[in-house]
């Protein structure tokens, strides 16, 4: 892979027939519409370059939301922290506030032992390794037996947050490629949402943060969710660059 300083410092060089057909190949993958981070197997996100196959959801820039969110608080507590990272895919947010803090011991839990692969193989990119604990399973799931139980300082997730039903009306490089058990919450979207909402305060320590991605629209949804546990602060919401409410954060009362 070349970078674009290095194709304009090579331009008047010719592709021997390995890297035409190399070349071809991808621009035959791309017009079937295959997102370009899985033909060149990276996309950047947090400012680094992560590993990307179909077995994990591309990183968007949105997610650096729960980054943010999170660095917001661990750099105010100026502690070590437990975090717990639900749905971990490619690792991006594990392995984004680990570079950024050497005060994070983080736990990172996916049902796909493939996306964990990939988040492994992330995080020993980028030398974060001995401070990730990667688990195979369904949300808390693995963490049941690690009596964390009121331990953890943050959970971050970017968890299936689509309806079932929207499915079809998805971009073609969303709906016929991304991974649908990292997509599909079911049929109302908030699925996901709903049983980290319920299940988190058995985790987090008082005053505890839970920081998560959502979709267009479900703010409102989230917001009950959370009111009516009673067992939450107020949320704050987060908004991307494009004003869309994202991210969802909330304490542990």
């Amino acid at each position: 892979m070349r970078d674009r300083a290095w194709l304009i410092i090579h331009s008047d060089e010719s592709l021997d027939e390995a890297q035409r057909a190399l070349f071809e190949d991808a621009v035959n993958r791309r017009a079937l519409r295959e997102p370009l981070q899985y033909i060149t197997g990276e996309q950047e996100f947090w400012g680094l370059n992560f590993s990307v196959t179909p077995d994990v959801l591309i990183p968007r820039p949105e997610t650096e939301l729960v980054v943010e969110a999170a660095l917001k608080i661990i750099r105010k507590g100026g502690r070590q922290v437990t975090i717990v990272d639900l749905c971990v895919g490619s690792g991006c947010i594990a392995v984004s506030l680990a570079k950024e803090t050497d005060a994070a011991r983080i736990f990172a839990t996916d049902k796909s032992n493939r996306a964990l692969a990939v988040a492994r193989e992330n995080a020993r990119k980028h030398d974060v390794s001995d401070r990730i604990r990667f688990l195979e399973g369904d949300l808390f799931g693995p963490l049941a037996e690690l009596n964390l139980q009121g331990m953890v300082d943050i959970i971050v997730s970017n968890p299936p947050y689509v309806r079932s039903g929207d499915l079809p009306a998805l971009q073609p490089e969303v709906r016929d490629f991304e991974p649908g058990l990292a997509l599909i919450a079911g049929p109302k979207g908030t699925e996901i949402q709903q049983r980290i909402i319920g299940t988190a305060p058995e985790f987090l320590k008082k005053h505890g943060a839970l920081i998560m991605e959502m979709g267009q629209g479900q703010s409102d949804a989230l917001i009950r969710m959370v009111n009516d546990t009673n067992r939450y602060e107020m949320p704050e919401i987060m908004k991307d660059l494009a004003g869309i409410e994202r991210v969802i954060v909330t304490r542990k009362k």
